[in-house]
């Protein structure tokens, strides 16, 4: 049987001499992986498409243990993304996320919108990539069920005007009405408050459309950073490459 699955892929293996196998993230079966048979002859069609970021309609063959790539109409490579190592290690960390948040057989179209929304915004490069990071990284964990709370108290429920971030508690934790301890260097700016409300509410077109100063990037990264130690069980392999060049950034 034949079926036709629109997805972008998440990651690709060489599988003997000649193929490949490939993780899609897909809008109609969530997560599924393929093989492609002779993906790594010159000459081959699925070459190319069988690539991370490749985003298209996938045509499968679905057999007894698997699936098997029989053709691919290619919609988008991200080509800016493989020739630019900073875009191409933020794109594998995204992939490798997408690939931790996602199941076969369940519908992350969301996952997938989000993920193909995100790789436009590092080519077209109007917001920093570091930012680029930390949006996704919020909005893939609220995809996922754990969404930081960030429009009122996580003790209380009031809103105030002065918040603390507790990644342990899941989100801030206002200073006007809450009697606990804190070093003042851990009171977030406004502007921070505001960024994480809005990447947490705003529509997937206007998600990747402002900036920030570097004074809320930095409160932006703690937040994040906190927040991933507490809820996933996963380091990535391209999150250690992407932290170091945060540092360099830093010196």
């Amino acid at each position: 049987m034949q079926i036709e699955v629109t997805g972008m892929v998440l990651m690709a293996t060489q599988v003997g001499d000649y193929d490949r196998r490939i993780v899609i993230l897909t809008k109609e079966r969530g997560k599924l992986s393929a093989f492609a048979r002779g993906a790594r002859r010159t000459g081959s069609a699925l070459t190319a498409a069988c690539q991370p970021f490749t985003y298209g309609k996938f045509t499968l063959f679905v057999g007894r243990d698997a699936y098997r790539v029989q053709g691919v109409e290619v919609q988008n490579y991200f080509d800016e993304l493989k020739t630019d190592l900073d875009g191409i290690t933020y794109g594998t960390y995204f992939c490798e996320m997408a690939d931790y948040f996602t199941h076969e057989n369940l519908d992350d179209r969301e996952q997938l919108k989000l993920l193909y929304v995100t790789l436009r915004a590092l080519v077209k490069k109007k917001v920093p990539e570091a930012l680029v990071r930390r949006i996704y990284e919020i909005r893939a964990l609220a995809l996922d069920g754990e969404e930081m709370q960030v429009f009122s108290c996580v003790k209380c429920g009031n809103q105030g005007t002065g918040y603390i971030f507790r990644a342990g508690q899941g989100g801030l934790v206002c200073v006007d009405h809450c009697q606990i301890d804190y070093d003042i260097g851990e009171l977030l700016h406004p502007s921070t408050v505001y960024a994480l409300q809005y990447i947490l509410s705003s529509s997937l077109e206007k998600l990747y459309a402002f900036s920030v100063s570097p004074e809320v990037q930095g409160e932006l990264d703690g937040v994040c950073s906190s927040f991933l130690n507490e809820y996933v069980d996963r380091k990535f392999k391209s999150s250690e490459f992407l932290d170091s060049l945060s540092c360099n950034l830093t010196d």
